[in-house]
């Protein structure tokens, strides 16, 4: 009678025929007598290590000066890092596999040193996948030759001896599949699809000097940014006039009084500052220049004037256009967003904190106790009672869709872009998920997005707090926001082709 024996199920005999193919790929290439193997395999593999090379990318990327390849370098790192955390922690532990011999491998071409941890994936391999994708996802063009890359990459691993074939293609995988979901939690920033008229131009003069400009500054803002915008004014624009802000200063008075005899009114400062000296020039009806000196700076940013010497080349140069702004209730004007609910709170922690501790980790600080206090905010729109945890309201369109707006494209475009997120439902955070996971946000029940003209809100239970412009001032029962068409004119590069 022959013995039982247990016949391997049809996945076991794939498996092994597999691991079969992976050991004879590898045996071929750790054969194959190549001399430009043996000069480059090993310097890619080694510079590659903790991922220097895609660092050493992702920063020529952010001084490109390209937005796109800017934020293809953050979202490139974020994504290794997320990868990073879920191979070392995660899929290396599902699975042991011994890393290759390596008796094959030519003596030029052997790593320096041999990795001890589990062979399967490839870290290397999971990390520059995450990276070129996650670029490509912002810049195609520069994601195709980071691709090409990062395949290399993944060769060189073999080719060291370092890896299988396998394992290789399980981290390209994983990296390329974290930076995709990545893509769906935060979509790229794209041009809108609306196609809003052609920029308003202000019809200025050429200014070399700075003649006729009055500057408000505040010398202590982003510790003591605006002192070295103060002294950049100085040097460029000697014409100016400049008025520094202490302490115990009105600043909507000292603004009203530098718009009276100023031709151009220039504000060095955050967004706040930059709003209380935007109300002022509508008023007097004079340009204003802005000259980022807060920490965020998110106006300035969006108009092309990110540095000090971009107004002031467009001072120079006589180039301004007409951008809009937002009336809350016609008496308080915005710039870029208003909120409520968790935002507002969050400002208000940070602020109470950062008196005694450092920006950075007040922020921190703050963040943990808006996620564990998750205040919610009754409202209720056009007859509809919103439970909201997160309600904003932007001067004009904002880029991406989604929970993180982080740029506009256009100032001008005549449009309020409201977002809302409701959480109080049972199962929303997964619900949420979900719909992010799957790209499909907009979808959700829970998320709701509205770019119009006008928007108005009710507050159910009592007044609530405003946020706007990164400052927390009133509270409001009802609140009204308009779109002021154009009303701002503003000293800006104008983009070549549309004036």
């Amino acid at each position: 009678m022959r013995p039982f024996r247990p016949r391997s199920s049809g996945l076991t005999q794939i498996t092994r025929g597999m691991g079969t193919l992976d050991a004879e790929v590898y045996d071929s290439i750790a054969r194959s007598p190549s001399p430009l193997l043996d000069a480059s395999m090993p310097a890619l593999s080694r510079a590659a290590d903790h991922s220097k090379l895609w660092m050493a990318i992702a920063a020529g990327l952010a001084l490109s000066g390209r937005p796109s390849l800017q934020r293809g370098a953050a979202r490139g790192i974020s994504s290794l890092a997320v990868t990073s955390v879920v191979v070392n922690q995660g899929a290396k532990r599902i699975r042991r596999r011994d890393r290759p011999a390596t008796a094959l491998i030519p003596g030029p071409r052997l790593g320096r040193r041999s990795p001890t941890s589990n062979s399967l994936p490839s870290g290397h391999s999971a990390s520059a996948a995450a990276f070129a994708v996650g670029v490509a996802v912002e810049s195609a063009p520069a994601g195709l030759l980071l691709s090409a890359l990062a395949g290399l990459v993944g060769l060189s691993r073999v080719a060291t001896g370092a890896h299988y074939p396998g394992d290789v293609a399980a981290g390209l995988g994983i990296g390329a599949a974290i930076a995709t979901v990545g893509a769906r939690v935060v979509p790229p920033i794209s041009e809108p699809s609306l196609s809003p008229a052609a920029p308003s131009v202000v019809d200025v003069a050429p200014n070399p000097d700075g003649a006729g400009l009055v500057v408000v500054v505040n010398p202590g803002s982003a510790d003591g940014r605006g002192r070295r915008v103060l002294d950049a004014i100085r040097e460029a624009l000697p014409a100016s006039e400049i008025v520094e802000l202490d302490e115990g200063d009105d600043m909507a008075a000292v603004f009203d009084d530098a718009a009276r005899r100023a031709q151009i009114l220039g504000v060095a400062g955050g967004d706040g500052t930059v709003a209380c000296a935007a109300g002022a020039a509508i008023a007097a009806d004079v340009p204003i220049a802005v000259f980022p000196a807060g920490t965020f700076n998110h106006f300035a940013r969006d108009i092309g004037c990110a540095s000090v010497h971009s107004t002031i080349d467009a001072i120079k140069a006589g180039s301004a256009s007409r951008v809009d702004a937002v009336w809350l209730n016609d008496t308080r004007l915005i710039l870029n967003t208003a909120s409520i609910g968790a935002h507002p709170h969050f400002v208000r922690v940070r602020r109470r904190l950062q008196n005694r501790i450092s920006r950075p980790l007040a922020t921190a600080v703050a963040v943990l106790q808006v996620l564990r206090n998750d205040p919610h905010v009754r409202i209720e729109v056009e007859g509809r009672v919103f439970d909201a945890s997160l309600f904003l309201v932007g001067n004009s369109l904002y880029q991406p869709t989604g929970f993180l707006p982080s740029r506009r494209a256009r100032i001008d475009d005549g449009l309020l872009d409201v977002r809302i997120l409701e959480t109080s439902h049972r199962w929303a955070t997964v619900r949420l998920l979900g719909s992010l996971a799957a790209g499909r946000l907009q979808r959700s029940h829970l998320y709701h997005e509205m770019q119009v003209p006008e928007f108005g809100f009710r507050a159910v239970d009592g007044p609530v707090a405003v946020s706007h412009d990164g400052e927390v001032e009133q509270s409001y029962s009802q609140a009204d926001f308009r779109v002021a068409y154009r009303i701002l004119k503003v000293y800006r590069p104008v983009v070549a082709g549309r004036r």
